[in-house]
C-alpha cells in the first residue's frame, strides 16, 4: 500500500513538473507570438505607407495602382507574419503553405474572369493608354473616361449616359484615343462644276483655311483634286486644328466653306465627336 502511495506522489510530481515545464515553455512562445504579431503589424504599417508614398511619386503610376501594389505588400507581410507565429507553437507551417497554394489556384479558378480584368486593370494603369478626360473609341464602346479602376472603366458617352466597361474588354481590342495629341487633321471635300477654273476654286478653298487664325500653320493646310470627272471635279481641303477645339472649328469651317461656295461640303462625321 505505501508503495503504491508512493507511486502516485513520484507520478504526480512528474506530472506537475511536465505541466510546469509546458507552461512557461507555452508562456514564453504565447508571449513571443504576440510581440511578433504586433510587430509584424507596426512592420506592415510602416512600409505600406513607404510603398505608397514612394509609389506616388513615381511617373505614370496612377493613384489607384499604387494602393494595389501597397496594400498586396502589408497583407503578404501579414500573411508571412501570421505563418511564422504558427510555426511558433510547432505546426508544420509547410502544409499550410501548400493550402494557401490549393486555395488561391481554386479562387484563382472560380474568379478567373475578375482576375483577368484585374490583370487588365493594372496594365490601363500601367501603360495608360487613356487617361480620365480623355475620349475614346473600341469596336464595342465609346465616350470621355470618367474613371480608370482595377475592375472596370467608368465612362460618359456622347450622349451624356453613364457607360461602365470591364477592363478586358479595353485591354483585348484596339482603341482610339480621340484626345491624347495635341493636334487633328480633318479633311473637307467641295465639288466643283466642270466649267470653272480649278486652280482658281483651289485657291480660294486654301485662303478661307488660310484666314483662320485657329488652323494650325505647321502642318500647313493643303488643298488638292481628289477625284475629277467630265462634269465636276472633287477638291479636298486638308487642315490641322488643336484637339480640344476640333470640333468646334471644323462645324465652323464646314459653314464657312458652304456660304463661301454655295452648297454642302462633305467631311468625315467623327465617330468620336468631342476630343476634349
Amino acid at each position: 500500500m505505501e508503495q503504491q502511495v508512493n507511486e502516485a506522489v513520484v507520478a504526480t510530481r512528474a506530472a506537475l513538473t511536465q505541466a510546469s515545464a509546458m507552461a512557461v515553455q507555452y508562456s514564453f512562445s504565447i508571449l513571443g507570438a504576440v510581440v511578433l504579431l504586433l510587430l509584424g503589424w507596426f512592420l506592415s504599417r510602416i512600409l505600406h505607407g513607404w510603398a505608397l508614398n514612394g509609389l506616388k511619386h513615381v511617373r505614370g503610376i496612377d493613384t489607384t495602382l499604387a494602393h494595389f501594389f501597397a496594400n498586396a505588400l502589408r497583407y503578404a507581410i501579414l500573411i508571412l507574419v501570421f505563418v511564422t507565429v504558427l510555426g511558433q507553437f510547432g505546426v508544420q507551417t509547410a502544409s499550410i503553405i501548400a493550402a494557401l497554394g490549393a486555395a488561391g489556384l481554386a479562387i484563382g479558378l472560380a474568379l478567373q474572369g475578375t482576375l483577368q480584368n484585374i490583370a487588365a486593370g493594372i496594365m490601363l494603369l500601367v501603360l495608360r493608354p487613356f487617361r480620365v478626360g480623355e475620349y475614346i473609341q473600341t469596336k464595342d464602346v465609346s465616350g470621355t473616361i470618367t474613371e480608370v479602376g482595377l475592375f472596370a472603366t467608368e465612362m460618359k458617352t456622347s450622349d451624356g449616359l453613364y457607360l461602365l466597361a470591364p477592363n478586358s474588354t479595353l485591354w483585348n481590342t484596339p482603341v482610339t484615343n480621340f484626345s491624347r495629341e495635341r493636334i487633328r487633321k480633318h479633311d473637307l471635300e467641295v465639288t466643283v462644276p466642270g466649267d470653272r477654273d480649278i486652280d482658281d476654286e483651289m485657291a480660294r478653298l486654301l485662303a478661307i483655311a488660310r484666314e483662320d487664325p485657329m488652323i494650325e500653320s505647321v502642318p500647313a493646310p493643303q488643298v488638292f483634286v481628289d477625284s475629277l470627272s467630265d462634269s465636276a471635279a472633287t477638291l479636298k481641303l486638308r487642315y490641322w486644328v488643336s484637339t480640344p477645339q476640333w470640333f468646334k472649328i471644323t462645324r465652323d469651317m464646314n459653314r464657312r466653306v458652304r456660304i463661301a461656295f454655295g452648297q454642302k461640303v462633305a467631311g468625315p462625321e467623327p465617330d468620336a465627336a468631342p476630343a476634349g
